[in-house]
């Protein structure tokens, strides 16, 4: 493929639909508008090819696929199990003639397989996932062999970093997940008749969100100034969640709505919770929140306490009287300085840094991969 010593088109590689959401798939489209900015040509390759939607990024998006749903680290994973799929996706990449291919999560299945096998143009991955399971333990020995198909490898945080080193003896570099701060901000801050909490994410039972409306309502039922509670996102717990929110009114449930959508919640709460019991393995959500000028509500998990510095209120883990506790103590110091404070922290996740420190890994990689031929 390209001989150049400039980076000129790049290939970013998600095994995780567009189509639904999650942090990995807002990685890749936050980071192909920062490439795009800077002047790159980039594709996408992910899975779904059912999904006709657009997307906002000037990114080429090859969607390849039949959709399935694999539980994994205690959630549902929106993957294609398709070779022809992944033979597809190499044809794509072969057509785009890619300076360097950049793998999200590398080895879930499977979009990407055939092209990291491959191994045709220089290979970045970024491990997102922390923590083990029989799908890593089991297929342990594969991973490594497949392993040396990539020449420069990184990782979203520590937790994150540690599993790739105990599961393929990789030493990845540890960055973080990047975000876009100035999208954050683009709306006007929106104050509401009522003090508004929201939730954001997938609703399955990993997420806590049951311990939020818990708090809300016991709250509620002291029939002090009432606490509005929006619930934003969708998965298989909402059936569950909206009985559980029964008969509160002020607990509502908004389904999944579009990353605009999302962002003007953000400018208008007055307080994100996020209430996860485990499985994250990194906080940007709290970031996000941070960066809207919004106050933190979060649980007291490894990812969160990471993210969070000192600019987020933390509660015992699943504990929704404590969770009251810290949604008053947050709604008693949303005064400017906090809320600029925080801002200028989230700051240091932004997606122009992250960018600067992968354009270093993608000339890493091109060396390497040079060398090796």
């Amino acid at each position: 493929m390209s001989s150049s010593s400039e980076l000129g088109r790049i290939t970013l590689v998600t095994p995780y639909a567009l189509s639904v959401f999650g942090g990995v798939q807002e990685q890749v489209l936050s980071m192909s508008r920062e490439l795009s900015r800077r002047g790159h040509e980039v594709q996408i390759i992910a899975p779904d090819s059912m999904d006709v939607a657009h997307y906002d990024t000037a990114a080429v998006v090859d969607r390849l696929g039949r959709l399935v749903s694999i539980r994994a680290n205690g959630s549902r994973a929106p993957l294609t199990l398709s070779r022809r799929a992944s033979r597809e996706a190499l044809d794509r990449v072969e057509a785009f003639q890619p300076d360097v291919v950049h793998f999200h999560e590398p080895f879930a299945p499977r979009v990407g397989w055939a092209t990291l096998r491959a191994h045709q143009v220089a290979s970045v991955a970024t491990f997102h996932r922390s923590g083990e399971g029989p799908a890593v333990s089991l297929t342990a020995p594969l991973l490594r062999r497949w392993s040396r198909h990539l020449d420069v490898t990184a990782a979203v945080s520590q937790m994150a970093a540690a599993t790739a080193q105990r599961s393929c003896r990789l030493s990845p570099t540890v960055l973080f997940n990047g975000f876009e701060t100035d999208r954050f901000v683009e709306f006007p801050r929106e104050s509401q008749a009522e003090i508004t909490l929201v939730v954001v994410g997938r609703l399955e039972v990993r997420k806590g969100v049951g311990t939020a409306i818990a708090a809300v309502r016991m709250h509620n039922e002291r029939r002090e100034r009432p606490w509005r509670l929006l619930v934003i996102g969708d998965g298989p717990e909402r059936v569950s969640l909206e009985q559980a929110a029964r008969p509160d009114e002020m607990v509502q449930f908004l389904g999944a709505v579009s990353d605009e959508d999302k962002r003007r919640w953000y400018r208008r709460a007055d307080v994100l919770i996020a209430p996860a019991t485990h499985g994250e393995s990194f906080g940007l959500i709290l970031l996000e929140a941070m960066a809207s000028e919004t106050r933190v509500v979060a649980s007291d998990i490894p990812a969160y306490r990471e993210a969070a510095g000192s600019h987020a209120v933390l509660f015992r883990t699943g504990e929704s009287a404590d969770l009251e506790r810290a949604l008053n103590v947050a709604l008693n110091s949303c005064d400017t300085p906090v809320l600029a404070n925080a801002r200028l922290y989230a700051e240091h996740w932004s997606m122009r840094r992250l960018v600067d420190d992968y354009l270093t890994l993608y000339h890493d990689a091109r060396r390497h991969f040079t060398a090796l031929g």
